[in-house]
């Protein structure tokens, strides 16, 4: 007879950025038996919280020490090394992989400058007008969804913090909002729209710069997309506009002006009211690798330590690196999915949940964030939320990873 099923509440889903921490997991027999106020997306990324537990040298089983020492061995002798942060590890994990860059002098990188380069760096250059998801929550009257439905990627967005719930200044939720759907090309918003403007792809930023210069008390004339005039008036009329576009690849036909245009569009709005800019993105604890990334050498990606110190090289990220092989070593620390760049077996070292499911030298699995694992992780809008960890799993990703740079840094030690 299996035992009755124990509760554990407030489990923060790491399944996409939205990163629910209501979530009740229901455990039976050391597995996951249910995800409760978890949404499909989320439910398949539980799982039953059972992950491989394997220490694999070249497809040889072997112990954790014996793995360890191999790994330190070739990180070591490479002459340059690439350590990539991959998905579904805590902000403890990823800072102590920077440590392991550090003291190789290696490359530090992340999953962001193959996927949202263009929107970091143009938030650099431009400045970005943020807010949290519970600020939009509360105040935005107004939400443009900019070429994207969240129900696809994100499905608990719109219950969550747009725009159905009540918040402080929209207390009847939904109706007390004005929903905006701007279709680029064949990416479409919410079916529901109050008000719906479709934009040809090869006039996305051009729609844009008209609008900024609607706001800015310019006229637009006859301009040629209907709908324009009423989408700046609708804006100007609102007291908070929240601007939402999805910047993970796919979601949107490929533009990399677009997100420096909606930081544009951003700023010139809160010249007459109130507004932010929200890039929607995938989960797994990315934003997490972006802060300790910037926390520890003050950049969010692509860093090389090559000269002793943090240098910012977003031109050369890890896909380029590799691609150019530039990089003899590589270090994976997290889930081996989803690389950007191809793996060379003989060369990798892959420390993460289902490490051993990936074709390398040595892999070290250990459990996942938020399921086998605490610590903390970014929710999209740059909050940190803790973890906590409803089954137990196999060895702790932090610890092994923290081991691993005692080793490098004794090899060194002796040789100085």
């Amino acid at each position: 007879m299996s035992e009755m099923p124990g509760l554990v509440e407030h489990v923060t889903c790491l399944g996409c950025g939205c990163s629910c921490d209501d979530i009740v997991v229901a455990v039976r027999d050391g597995r996951i038996a249910e995800a409760r106020s978890a949404c499909p997306l989320g439910s398949a990324w539980f799982g039953d919280g059972s992950v491989p537990t394997d220490i694999r040298v070249r497809g040889a089983a072997v112990s954790i020490d014996a793995a360890l020492d191999a790994a330190a061995t070739m990180l070591d002798e490479a002459r340059r090394t690439l350590v990539f942060l991959s998905i579904d590890t805590s902000c403890e994990t990823q800072r102590a992989a920077v440590a392991v860059a550090d003291t190789l002098r290696a490359v530090v990188d992340g999953v962001s400058s193959s996927s949202v380069a263009s929107g970091i760096l143009a938030a650099q250059r431009r400045g970005r007008v943020g807010a949290t998801l519970g600020e939009i929550r509360n105040r935005a009257d107004c939400i443009v969804f900019w070429g994207t439905d969240p129900a696809a990627r994100y499905p608990r967005y719109a219950s969550r913090y747009a725009p159905e719930p009540a918040g402080l200044f929209v207390p009847d939720g939904r109706r007390s909002r004005t929903l905006v759907s701007v279709d680029v090309g064949d990416a479409r918003g919410p079916r529901d729209a109050d008000l719906r403007l479709g934009i040809p792809v090869d006039r996305e930023l051009g729609a844009i710069a008209a609008l900024r210069a609607s706001l800015a008390g310019r006229s637009l004339g006859e301009h040629p997309l209907a709908g324009l005039a009423d989408l700046s008036r609708t804006l100007a009329a609102a007291r908070y506009v929240a601007i939402i576009y999805d910047a993970e690849p796919g979601a949107l036909p490929p533009e990399p002006g677009r997100a420096e245009s909606l930081m544009a569009l951003g700023l010139e709005l809160n010249a007459t009211t109130r507004a932010c800019v929200m890039p929607l993105r995938a989960g797994g604890n990315r934003l997490g690798a972006e802060a300790v990334l910037t926390w520890q050498t003050g950049y969010p990606m692509s860093v090389d330590f090559s000269r002793g110190h943090p240098r910012y090289r977003p031109d050369e990220g890890a896909r380029a690196l590799v691609a150019a092989g530039a990089v003899d070593a590589v270090l994976v620390v997290g889930r081996p999915l989803g690389l950007p760049f191809a793996i060379d077996a003989a060369r990798t070292v892959v420390v993460g949940p289902a490490a051993t499911a990936a074709a390398c030298a040595i892999a070290i699995d250990t459990g996942v964030a938020g399921i086998h694992e605490g610590g903390t992780a970014f929710r999209m809008d740059d909050v940190p939320l803790p973890l906590r960890a409803p089954v137990p799993g196999p060895r702790v990703a932090a610890d092994v990873v923290r081991d691993l740079a005692q080793r490098i840094a004794a090899r060194r030690a002796r040789r100085s």
